[in-house]
């Protein structure tokens, strides 16, 4: 089965705009695990634009499925997720002032610092997924760091997929089978959407969990938050 965890980031940048605490970032999270999803995902960044520190542990305690945690892993982000005991921790190569994740890790360049920060986190008994794009090389550096998973960069695919579908998908498909072949689980995640998950789904052996935020809180203005949970669901079916 594969999970979805739904990133909440787009709740939170919402309620920033302008201030106070509405929306409610812990009552989405909370909601989000109600209407079926298995996992809620945070982005929290250095400048706080949308996530802040104190959501994190605002919404620890409401976390009854899986608390992913996305960040680059400075001193500050390690340290808030091991306080905050996560389930996992998604890590990015983001800089500080990034818009948004836009490609993964070079993990043969990267290798001991991401062997150095993944054996950290494992101590504290948190799992670790690494930031990568569909490239078989990568995958096998991603495997000698010790990581548990990976989280394939999917916006290469959504944005071929309306024109060719099946050259989109056949690098993430080569990057999985590598992933399997080496004993790593396989997370995705970036610009999938009711569009295109399904296909995806259908076609990446062994998915174990898909990030979903801004397509599905988007939706969510339109069919509500519940209903769109739901066809994500189906979408994994």
């Amino acid at each position: 089965m594969t999970k979805l965890s739904v990133n909440i980031n787009k709740i939170a940048t919402l309620r920033n705009a302008r201030g106070g605490n509405y929306p409610s970032v812990t009552d989405a999270a909370a909601n989000c695990q109600k209407f079926g999803a298995q996992g809620v995902t945070i982005h929290p960044r250095p400048d706080e634009r949308h996530i802040r520190r104190q959501d994190v542990f605002d919404i620890k305690p409401l976390i009854t499925t899986e608390f992913n945690i996305e960040g680059y892993p400075s001193d500050d982000f390690l340290k808030m997720v091991i306080q905050v005991k996560a389930d996992q921790a998604t890590l990015v190569p983001d800089g500080h002032d990034q818009l948004t994740s836009d490609h993964g890790w070079d993990t043969v360049k990267h290798k001991n610092f991401l062997s150095d920060v993944i054996s950290m986190l494992k101590e504290h008994g948190i799992r670790t997924s690494i930031f990568v794009d569909p490239d078989v090389e990568a995958v096998y550096g991603a495997a000698q760091t010790g990581t548990d998973r990976i989280e394939l960069y999917t916006e290469p695919y959504a944005s071929f997929y309306p024109t060719d579908r099946e050259k989109a998908i056949a690098p993430f498909i080569e990057a999985a089978l590598a992933a399997e072949k080496l004993g790593i689980g396989v997370n995705a995640g970036h610009d999938l959407s009711l569009v295109n998950l399904n296909y995806l789904y259908k076609n990446i052996p062994n998915l174990e969990e898909v990030s979903i935020g801004h397509a599905l809180i988007a939706d969510a203005l339109y069919l509500g938050l519940e209903e769109t949970i739901h066809r994500y669901l189906a979408c994994l079916k």
